[in-house]
């Protein structure tokens, strides 16, 4: 991938109105980002989206100067460096900004997340899981939030490897606490985002952070978690990307702990010893998601090998029926293609009108979500 097109395809990524799903689309219909941002106007036409704008070349250069000027590095969806196994997600990352040791990213690598109110014997488990996986050559990767997290990446650290993912900037130190481990990781190991430099991290953020924490990896340790939690979210992300969770179970009188019992009721591997993680772990995630290798995936849209190539009043008629058939709960494009009738590729051109004018959200594991019912 030559400078012109890296530099074009992080304006897309930084385009309004262009998510992850949508510029994986934009990329293999048209080929190169050039072509596809020079569709965007016509397509944001017909859709009636009228919010659609594109950064200036200067805001680009700025952005790019800046991560230079800090020693980190912008890995672009496509290029050879970019994570293989993240690359597979069908939201990757369009753009992921990068302090410290790029190549980490690519390493096998295990995640370990849990519990901000975290208890002394939690912090405990954490840490000398993380070290002992460490010492087995994994990476670990995990979201440097208060409590388990920070224990994870503590760990690590005394015997190997760690990859923080942060949900603002990778120049800004969130939480305030935490500001040296950043630095020591950014030194020692990887610090990555997928947000612009001086982003404040929101409540927002943090969701699209933990699908990168799960990406990255190829299974995810859960270390105490409330039922109802960011953790369980990281868990359920993990899933729908073919990862392999496991979880360290907890007394019943702890509430910390209902999360990964419920976790291994469900199916994850119990887990006392860095041994139940190894013994575990696959060489490569599990099959999933709808794009495999840069192709449609052969379920259901097994004929959408060009999406947007289909008849304008087929899509035009696919796009009235969808709206009314979303709610707040995500739906698989599959059951929805097969209950709507139209064809894949005239389903794929409505999928991308409706995301561009707002009106729906695709999320993790090829399912799409109204878009109001998120927002309520």
């Amino acid at each position: 991938m030559d400078s012109n097109e890296r530099r074009d395809r992080l304006t897309l990524a930084r385009s309004e109105g262009i998510g992850p799903v949508s510029f994986r689309r934009l990329i293999l219909r048209y080929g190169t980002a050039r072509a596809a941002l020079e569709s965007l106007p016509e397509l944001a036409q017909k859709s009636g989206f009228t919010r659609f704008t594109a950064p200036s070349p200067t805001a680009i250069d700025r952005e790019w100067t800046a991560l230079h000027k800090l020693g980190g590095r912008m890995l672009i969806w496509g290029e050879p460096d970019y994570p293989p196994v993240l690359a597979d997600l069908t939201d990757a990352p369009p753009a992921l900004s990068v302090l410290g040791d790029v190549a980490l990213l690519s390493h096998r690598a295990i995640a370990i997340v849990g519990s901000r109110n975290a208890s002394i014997n939690g912090l405990r488990i954490a840490e000398q899981l993380a070290a002992d996986l460490a010492e087995a050559k994994l990476i670990i990767v995990s979201g440097l939030a208060r409590g388990i997290d920070t224990a994870a990446h503590k760990g690590a650290m005394t015997t190997g490897k760690t990859i923080a993912v942060v949900a603002g900037g990778v120049d800004v130190a969130y939480p305030p606490e935490n500001t040296d481990l950043q630095s020591q990781i950014a030194r020692a190991g990887a610090v990555v985002s997928e947000a612009p430099l001086g982003t404040e991290p929101q409540a927002r953020h943090f969701p699209r952070r933990n699908r990168i924490i799960a990406g990255l990896a190829l299974g995810v340790v859960v270390v105490e978690a409330a039922l109802r939690s960011g953790t369980l979210i990281t868990a359920r992300e993990a899933q729908e990307a073919g990862r392999e969770i496991f979880a360290v179970p907890g007394s019943p009188l702890d509430p910390r702990a209902r999360g990964a019992n419920d976790l291994i009721r469900q199916g994850a591997i119990l887990t006392e010893t860095a041994a139940d993680v190894l013994t575990h772990l696959p060489e490569r995630p599990r099959a999933g998601g709808l794009f495999q290798s840069g192709e449609f995936r052969t379920s259901g849209l097994a004929d959408a090998q060009d999406p947007f190539a289909s008849p304008l009043d087929e899509a035009e008629e696919a796009k009235k029926i969808i709206p009314a058939l979303l709610g707040p709960t995500p739906t698989d494009v599959d059951d929805l293609l097969r209950r709507c009738q139209f064809s894949a590729a005239a389903m794929m051109a409505a999928l991308l009108e409706l995301e561009l004018d707002g009106q729906i959200i695709l999320v993790a594991g090829n399912r799409v979500v109204l878009a109001d019912a998120v927002k309520r």
